[in-house]
């Protein structure tokens, strides 16, 4: 019979999180999130343009949430798996904006060959594991990653993305489960945009505190605003640290919102245009950290206007080297559907 393997009591533990930021990490968060909006604003434009095809899942307003965690990652051992809203993901671990828009482009140059696309990419180098179509299909895969990390003892914890609407799937539960019963190192990070697909949470769920739902299970969870990128970092390290020394899986509630429709074939009529403005005026997780910047006087104004400009010419430059890298060959069909093991 399986036992899975138990840390050791006198394990020592991590010392509570000091949410004191430096110059450097706030104007780094400012950079990785404009990265991130850049990225898909461009990515918007080729779809429109028909450069990218099939479906497409912009990130636009909830880029506070993966940057947050990665910096409250151990990035050489943590692991991240999350749904079809995936391309904030792979850009917050490290993947290159040049790989990411060429394989959203179909292109050989691209994180899988081309033959992934928006939602099916990943790179075990950086330890994301996906981009996955199906609801909710990432949450028992990122619950078998921490029973991997657990059993080779590597110290890491992964970190499982999903939204509102697969927060209502029954794997969900089943996964929360096995994780609480053997203590695995598993952080499940709810990405609450408010809108499932085209429903509003109020109208699918009984209760609209999410993260609470491990209760039943023993795992702790919490409330965050997942638009403010300084309190994302100070929960994540708080629920990182929970999961690495062997108390098991922690639920973050991250209170987030999306801009635009659920994929790029949506108009987004279930909202108003003034929900959005409002949103977009009094929540905006760039403009949140940026006004930070300046208020403390991290930066100047001409030292983010740089940044602004760099990030512009690496999205340019990531968008023509899309359009230029050639499109696979046929033979690609035949690669990468078998592993000898």
């Amino acid at each position: 019979m399986f036992q899975p393997k138990t840390k050791n009591k006198s394990t020592k533990r991590n010392p509570e999180p000091i949410n004191v930021l430096s110059s450097e990490e706030l104007t780094r968060y400012y950079r990785e999130m404009l990265q991130i909006r850049r990225f898909e604003e461009k990515a918007g434009q080729l779809y429109g343009m028909g450069l990218i095809q099939g479906f497409c899942h912009l990130y636009i307003g909830q880029e506070a949430v993966v940057v947050g965690m990665q910096a409250a990652a151990k990035t050489q051992v943590d692991s991240l798996i999350t749904s079809y809203r995936d391309h904030g993901h792979m850009l917050a671990t490290g993947m290159t904006p040049r790989g990411v828009m060429a394989e959203l482009t179909g292109r050989k140059g691209g994180y899988s060959k081309g033959k992934g696309g928006s939602m099916h990419m990943f790179s075990r180098e950086k330890k994301f594991f996906g981009g996955h179509g199906i609801v909710a299909a990432q949450v028992p895969i990122g619950t078998g990653l921490g029973l991997a990390h657990q059993y080779n003892e590597d110290g890491g914890v992964c970190m499982t993305y999903y939204g509102d609407g697969a927060a209502n799937q029954g794997q969900v539960y089943e996964s929360f489960n096995m994780a609480a019963l053997w203590k695995l190192p598993v952080v499940y990070v709810i990405e609450n945009n408010h809108y499932g697909m085209g429903t509003s949470v109020s109208r699918a769920s009984a209760t609209q505190e999410l993260y609470a739902r491990g209760t039943g299970f023993g795992i702790p969870g919490v409330r965050v605003d997942g638009m403010d990128v300084v309190a994302v970092k100070a929960a994540g390290e708080i629920a990182l640290n929970h999961a690495r020394n062997g108390d098991g899986p922690y639920i973050l509630g991250m209170q987030t919102y999306r801009y635009r429709g659920h994929s790029m074939s949506d108009p987004a009529q279930y909202r108003t245009r003034e929900e959005v403005s409002q949103v977009r005026a009094e929540r905006d997780p760039i403009d949140r950290v940026r006004q930070q910047i300046i208020d403390g006087k991290h930066a100047s104004e001409a030292e983010i206007k740089n940044i602004d400009d760099e990030v512009k010419a690496i999205i340019a430059d990531a968008a023509e080297f899309a359009q230029q890298s050639p499109e696979p060959e046929l033979s690609e069909l035949y690669t990468d559907v078998l592993v000898e093991a």
